[in-house]
Order: structure tokens, then sequence, then C-alpha cells
């Protein structure tokens, strides 16, 4: 670590470290603050797993779930339109996730089938949401008072490897793509995968560029480490991580280490920080782990007799009660990728109905404003509030947006195939 580095990570340490009581209720300063610095500047969520919920509860049949009924929501959602309203959502990243299991043309016709669910529920509440392609559009709409609904492709499988389906995503809204979700892609290293490409492959550095091309954010979130670099090197943009966390403070592979945060500073990417408990919190983790190992031992000790298995499980829980991860957790991460890469690459990234167990204090969407206080009261400013909430997000899509124009005047779509790739 650079000297420079070192003494920046000893000032945060000293000015924002150490143990804080979570804002009481009553304590109303510094959410009076926030609340404040949300009307003026978009508070931009980079990841939230609602669409595939409503997908997987009721089939994408908006009738059959309204998300604008909070006492329909509450107990079975971390979503809904009022509880976005109490946080100060000014901007909301949609994930239209789908599965690994679903891969070829399935992926495909999924992701299409989410993107349109997504624009469907957008039409349903146009008091509320708003489409939104650009940072302009996001700006825009923040003014109205709405909130501004952006789409990223949560997996790189979900292209079947072909850059004509990348771009026909973007046209359809998509803005962001994961390279990879839990499984390595035909041409890039997951993190939760055994490697088999050494990070990515001749094509996967086509879709980097390709992505670069037509305005798409590069989102490293569930990369292996060597893809990072490796897309880090490709990109003439920013990249991103919509829903990550600092492997130094959790050791889970899913956040990011260290030697990729320091690169963030001159690619002028971010680290959208996630509230997923094992990638907040050590003890979480651990239990994760733990909790494992048992339901694989029990699927060898009783295999076919889910009942009992179940029944066991539930007697383990008893003994060994789930920690929970809180809220000044979440602001430890945040803490630590400012002093590696610095206030101007680090967001936020909740990952809302993707997790269970939420962190104490982010129980669902309407908690967002107690993180920022939070932040506020280990000494962080007003403008440094500002930048993590939407600022610093709204930078990079404005950045890539510029790459893109430049590159369009430059080259025509790419026309590389997987095969091609692979036989060069």
């Amino acid at each position: 670590m650079r000297a420079r580095q070192v003494c920046m990570f000893l000032l945060l340490a000293l000015v924002w470290g150490g143990a804080f009581v979570p804002l009481a209720a009553e304590d109303s300063e510094q959410l009076e603050r926030v609340h404040r610095i949300l009307r003026k500047v978009p508070l931009i969520d980079g990841h939230n797993d609602l669409p595939w919920q409503l997908r997987a509860r009721v089939d994408g049949r908006l009738d059959r779930l309204d998300v604008s009924d909070d006492t329909a929501t509450h107990d079975t959602l971390q979503t809904d339109l009022a509880r976005l309203r109490a946080g100060g959502v000014g901007g909301q990243f949609w994930s239209v996730y789908v599965p690994v299991e679903l891969a070829g043309a399935q992926a495909v016709v999924a992701v299409v089938e989410q993107i349109d669910l997504v624009r469907r529920m957008v039409a349903r509440h146009p008091d509320d949401l708003e489409l939104a392609l650009t940072a302009k559009d996001v700006r825009r709409t923040h003014k109205r008072g709405r909130i501004a609904c952006l789409i990223g492709v949560e997996g790189g499988h979900c292209i079947d490897n072909s850059l004509a389906v990348l771009r026909q995503l973007y046209v359809l809204g998509a803005r962001y793509m994961t390279l990879t979700h839990s499984s390595n892609t035909d041409w890039a290293d997951a993190c939760s995968d055994e490697p088999t490409h050494d990070g990515l492959t001749d094509f996967g550095r086509e879709v980097v560029r390709e992505m670069n091309r037509v305005g798409m954010l590069v989102d490293l979130s569930h990369v292996s480490p060597k893809t990072m670099h490796d897309a880090l090197d490709a990109s003439a943009a920013p990249v991103f991580f919509s829903h990550s966390s600092a492997r130094t403070n959790t050791g889970h592979v899913r956040n990011v280490p260290d030697d990729v945060l320091r690169r963030l500073q001159r690619n002028g990417g971010l680290v959208m920080v996630t509230f997923v408990p094992p990638f907040i919190s050590d003890a979480v983790l651990a239990h994760y782990a733990e909790e494992k190992g048992q339901l694989g031992r029990l699927s060898v000790l009783h295999p076919g007799h889910t009942s009992k298995q179940n029944e066991l499980m539930e007697a383990w829980f008893e003994r060994n009660p789930r920690p929970r991860a809180s809220v000044e957790q979440v602001a430890d991460h945040i803490v630590h990728i400012v002093a590696m890469a610095g206030i101007d690459h680090v967001g936020l990234g909740s990952d809302f109905d993707g997790m269970r167990d939420p962190p104490i204090g982010l129980e669902d969407v309407s908690g967002f404003p107690n993180l920022l206080a939070q932040l506020l009261e280990r000494g962080f400013s007003e403008r440094d509030v500002q930048k993590i909430a939407g600022l610093n997000v709204l930078r990079v899509m404005q950045e890539v947006e510029r790459v893109a124009g430049v590159l369009q005047a430059q080259r025509p779509p790419s026309e590389e195939l997987l095969e091609a790739a692979a036989r060069d």
C-alpha cells in the first residue's frame, strides 16, 4: 500500500472508525439532514430483485400482487412503492435476473420477459415510476418527483454468446449487464465457480468492448478477481459493481479485493455496496458455511427423507440461531472502500428482495436513510453523502454515455462470434 493511502486509511479510521450506536428513531437531526440531501440528489440503488419475486410468486401477473399496496407486500417482500418513497429512493436499477439453470435461447426469452415485466410495472404506476435510459433522464425524473427506473441484466449467460442479443437488450432498455452470475459463461469466469478461462477469453474482451460501444455499464459483481482485472484492462469506460462489498472486511468471494479497489481510481468506476448479510458480516458468513455443511451431512444420513432432514435442521437452528448483520457493518464497508479507492468510487447496491434476513436497520427499502444518517454520524460531509447516494453513479453513467458516443463514431457494431474468437 502506498504511503499516501496508508495515511488516508489511518485518518479515516480515526474520523469514521470505531463502534457506533444505531441511530435511534427519536434522534431525528441526522435523518432530517438525509431527507434534505435526498430532495436535492436522487438516491440510486444499484440492484433490486423485485422483478424476479414477481415472476416467482405470481408469474409476472401484476394484477395479482399490487406493489403500490404496502399492506399486501409488507410481510412477503422488502420492496413496494410506499416504502421506496419512505426510503427516499430516487432511482432504482431493477435486476432482470435469470437463473443460470436457464441457458441458451431459454435465457434470452426469460430476460426479455423480465424486461417486459419492469416496463409493465412502470406503465402501471405512472404517478410514481418512470423509465430512465440516461443519467439526464434520472435527474429529470427525480425533479418531477418520480422514481427513475433503470434496468440491469444479471448474468452474461442471458445473451447466449451473441453480441446481437446484447445490442438488442440495450435497445429494450438494459443499461448494465453483470458479466456472469454464479457459474462461468463460455467467455468469463465467475467467482463462485471453478475457473476455466483464466478470467476473460478473447470473446469476453469483445463483449466488454461492445458494451462500451453501445453504452452499457460493465458490471463486475459475481465475476472472479482475474475477470475483474481483465475487464479493467479491456474497458475504455468506467466499470462498476452493482452489488458487492469489500473483501478485506468480509472474506466472501463475491466481494472486491483491495487491489481491484485501488484500480478503480484510474478507471473511474465504483462499487455499489451491497447489504447481503454474508457479504458484510464474517459471523453471518461463518454461520452460512456451517448451515451448508449441516444440510450436506443430513442429506447423506437421511437420503430421500426430506421431512426428517427438515426436522433435524429446525432443531439445529434452535441450538445455532442465525446471527444478524447490521447497518453499522454496511457503513464499515463503505469506509474501507473510501479508504482504498476514494469517496468518488462508492455507491449503494442493496440487493433487496434477493436476500434473507436483511441487516438490522436496513430491513427493507425504507431503511436507506438509516445508512446515510450513520455516515453523517461518522463524520462524512453532506457532499460525501450526496456522492454516495447518487452523484457517483450518475457520473459513471455520464462517462459511459460519453465514451459510447466516441466509439460509435469510430467503429460499427462488432460482428465477432464466439467460435471465431476461439479459433483465432
